[in-house]
């Protein structure tokens, strides 16, 4: 995955810890749009592993 791409996801997951989903979408939705196959399954991945950044749950409270 692109650096550009993990801080772009890195800093959605930020904002929609602080209720800015609309700001986190804006920010990591063009990023997701123009990934190919190959770095669109790592982006998959990458969101499916941290799930709890974007949530701020830790992982025993998921359920």
């Amino acid at each position: 995955m692109r650096p550009s791409t993990l801080r772009a996801l890195q800093r959605a997951a930020e904002l929609t810890r602080q209720n800015r989903l609309t700001e986190a979408v804006l920010i990591a939705e063009p990023v997701i749009l123009t990934a190919d196959s190959y770095e669109g399954d790592e982006i998959l991945r990458w969101l499916a592993e941290h799930v709890t950044d974007f949530t701020g749950e830790t992982p025993k409270e998921i359920r």
